[in-house]
């Protein structure tokens, strides 16, 4: 019988840097939308200010990671698909959302395996998020 190793970190909250790491995450995400073109589709989405979006996320990522419970202690359940229900989100605006978030991970420094991880996991919530065809 072999006994397996402790995996590095707890959580992926805290193998990403705590709470920290997630706002800087959040927040490159969200200035890439503003600089990068390829993102167009996913800022118009927003509307005119990102603010009220920056801090949702950072609450939702918080827990979701396995950290503090911010957004579900403001909100309660995330219900993300009905919550994303009054935007368009088909295939382009999943992609983009995956490709900017993986962009944000890659330019804060995300280690390489969480990436990874977490890309996977992106991209499946993404996809859950779709309701539109195209």
């Amino acid at each position: 019988m072999q006994i397996e190793e402790k995996a590095p970190f707890d959580s992926p909250f805290e193998w990403i840097g705590g709470e920290a790491a997630v706002q800087a995450l959040v927040d490159r995400f969200y200035d890439l939308m503003d600089l990068e073109p390829g993102y167009a589709a996913l800022r118009a989405a927003h509307g005119p200010s990102l603010d009220n979006a920056r801090a949702r996320l950072f609450w939702f990522l918080c827990g979701w990671l396995g950290g503090p419970n911010h957004y579900i202690e403001r909100f309660g359940h995330p219900r993300l698909r009905m919550r994303h229900l009054p935007f368009a989100i088909g295939i382009k605006e999943r992609d983009q959302w995956v490709a900017c978030m993986d962009q944000a991970m890659g330019e804060t420094g995300v280690d390489p395996a969480l990436r990874e991880r977490l890309r996977r996991s992106f991209f499946q919530t993404a996809d859950f998020m779709r309701n539109k065809g195209v």
